[in-house]
């Protein structure tokens, strides 16, 4: 089986600046995911995929193809995951290069284990699924059956839809929430229903703690940055 790996890493980021090439531990934020894809073993190729130059060059410098720039209207704020993977598999076309999957790996999840990428293609192919994402338990406390709506009256109901609420926490079926982890999608269900997720969407369960560490704020930096440090973590 034929595995792309995307690595998107747009410029312009808010919530820390320069946060995809900001150094992290000694190495570049971007670095980590690319270190843990190569160690699973299962990507033909890996790619990165940036509008901005100085993020492309620092890419390069750690080994990581990075074909042709993504167009400037795919990283702005209102751009779709979608459409930036959507032109990596068709740039990769037009280059003569097929594949049967694509894995998306977020760089602000620079926790993931290797042996979370293998398993997860791994129950992927097991499920013949149509893609797969990595996924954490809710807690029970916020699990869908235990939330509201509001009505029109303001009268509050089940958010499932369910007639009673489940009284007991046994008795709560368990609900999953996505993790940022790692996505991945057949090929032909990318390009031909333009969707992460197709008809048969599969999952694995993750429960690793620095997987928790999904980094959008200076305070999510911060906690990267003790975990690295609590785990005497060394690169």
């Amino acid at each position: 089986m034929k595995i792309l790996g995307i690595i998107p890493a747009r410029g312009g980021s808010k919530g820390v600046p320069g946060k995809n090439i900001k150094m992290l531990g000694g190495k570049p934020l971007i670095w980590y995911t690319f270190e843990m894809a190569n160690q699973s073993h299962v990507f033909s190729d890996i790619i990165l995929s940036t509008e901005d130059e100085e993020i492309a060059n620092v890419g390069r410098s750690l080994g990581i193809s990075v074909p042709s720039l993504r167009p400037k209207e795919l990283a702005d704020d209102q751009a779709r995951s979608i459409d930036v993977v959507l032109h990596c598999l068709r740039e990769q076309l037009n280059f003569g290069f097929t594949y049967d999957a694509v894995i998306l790996l977020q760089p602000t999840s620079p926790f993931r284990d290797p042996m979370l990428i293998e398993n997860a293609l791994q129950i992927y192919k097991e499920r013949a699924a149509d893609s797969l994402v990595s996924v954490r338990k809710v807690p029970s406390h916020f699990n869908p059956h235990w939330l509201f709506e509001s009505d029109e009256q303001h009268m509050l109901q089940v958010a499932t839809g369910d007639s009673e609420i489940i009284s007991r926490r046994q008795d709560l079926p368990d609900a999953y929430y996505r993790d940022g982890q790692l996505y991945i999608t057949a090929a032909d269900v990318l390009m031909h229903q333009q969707s992460f997720y197709g008809r048969r969407l599969t999952y694995i369960l993750n429960d690793s703690e620095g997987s928790a560490i999904n980094i959008d704020t200076m305070e999510d930096w911060h906690k990267a940055e003790q975990y690295i440090l609590n785990n005497k973590i060394e690169y």
